[in-house]
Order: structure tokens, then C-alpha cells, then sequence
């Protein structure tokens, strides 16, 4: 066994590729394209195990894990001098397949709705609502305070709802409920 194996932590391994589908949701909501998002998680991923002594126990690996993953983005943005924009919808439309059922055009609706957003607005009712988190884990995240961040994500709903053209008693986002880690067997 060479020494390298010897000094990884099986906990922070566990705990960080248990966050993969969580990493991926996110990654796909801010870009917008499975292959970019694959490439954010990968390269998150990397660089979370090249820096894992960085890592505090005992603190929010996914939140950790999160902010790796948003600094990248928005470094592969800078990089890249441009931001593809899919307002209408052209790339998601190329990415799949659209099946018949109901569920599958208003996820179409959704998404369309979501990209309609500010940058700032989206992420943040992605992360409050999508992801989970509190809105002091996801301020945390965005780098922002906690007023800030809850000012985008009401800014959010009340658009997602005049997009989607929900009633005014069905919500746009569901409330965040704390540290949310994926779905309950």
C-alpha cells in the first residue's frame, strides 16, 4: 500500500462522491449543458481531493463542495471571455429528447422559465430551492449577505411565477427546509 493511499480519509471520500447527484443538478442549472456540467463536476471533484486538508470536519461538505464548483464555473466563464445564452431554448431542446408525457413539457416550461432569469437570481433560487439549502448556506456560497441572497430569490419566484403563469397561491420554488442531502429512502 503506498503512502498515499494510506493518508486518504474513507469518510471525506464516502461524503464527497455521496454529493455527486446533488453536484450534477447544480452544475446542469447553471450551465445549462450535460457535457459542461460533467466536465464542473469532474474538475470540482479534483480538485476537492487536492485539497481536502483545506477541509474543515465537522463543516457542510456539500456547501464546500458547492462553492468549488461556482468558483470554477464562473472562472471557465471569465477564461472564455463569452456566456452562451439559450433564451430560447434551441441547445436544451438539442440535448434530448422530448417525451409526450405532460411532466416532461412543463420540466421543458421550467427550464425555459429558469434560463429567463438573471444569472445571480437563478443560481440563488437553484440553491434554495433546488439544492436545499438554508439561504445562510447558500449566501455562504454566492459570497453575498443573507438579505442579498433572499431578496434574489423572492425576485426569483415572483418571476418563475408570471413565466409560468402559476396562481398566486402556488409557489414558484418550494421554501428552503435546512441542509437538505438528497432524497430519503
Amino acid at each position: 500500500m503506498s503512502a498515499a493511499t494510506e493518508a486518504v480519509d474513507p469518510d471525506f471520500k464516502r461524503d464527497m462522491l455521496g454529493r455527486l447527484p446533488a453536484l450534477r443538478a447544480f452544475a446542469v442549472s447553471l450551465c445549462g449543458r450535460s457535457d459542461f456540467a460533467d466536465d464542473l463536476v469532474q474538475t470540482t471533484i479534483l480538485r476537492a481531493w487536492a485539497n481536502q486538508q483545506s477541509f474543515q470536519p465537522g463543516t457542510n461538505m456539500k456547501a464546500w463542495l458547492f462553492r468549488i464548483l461556482r468558483n470554477e464555473f464562473y472562472s471557465v466563464l471569465r477564461r472564455s471571455g463569452r456566456e452562451v445564452s439559450d433564451s430560447d431554448g434551441l441547445q436544451t431542446d438539442r440535448m434530448a429528447v422530448q417525451a409526450p408525457q405532460q411532466a416532461s413539457l412543463e420540466l421543458k416550461d421550467i427550464r425555459v422559465a429558469l434560463d429567463a432569469l438573471p444569472e445571480d437570481q437563478r443560481e440563488a433560487v437553484v440553491l434554495v430551492g433546488a439544492s436545499g439549502f438554508s439561504y445562510e448556506e447558500a449566501a455562504e456560497i454566492c459570497g453575498c449577505a443573507v438579505g442579498t441572497l433572499k431578496s434574489r430569490v423572492n425576485r426569483a419566484r415572483v418571476r418563475l411565477r408570471d413565466l409560468l403563469e402559476l396562481a398566486d397561491g402556488e409557489a414558484a420554488a418550494p421554501e428552503p427546509v435546512g441542509d437538505y442531502s438528497g432524497p430519503r429512502s
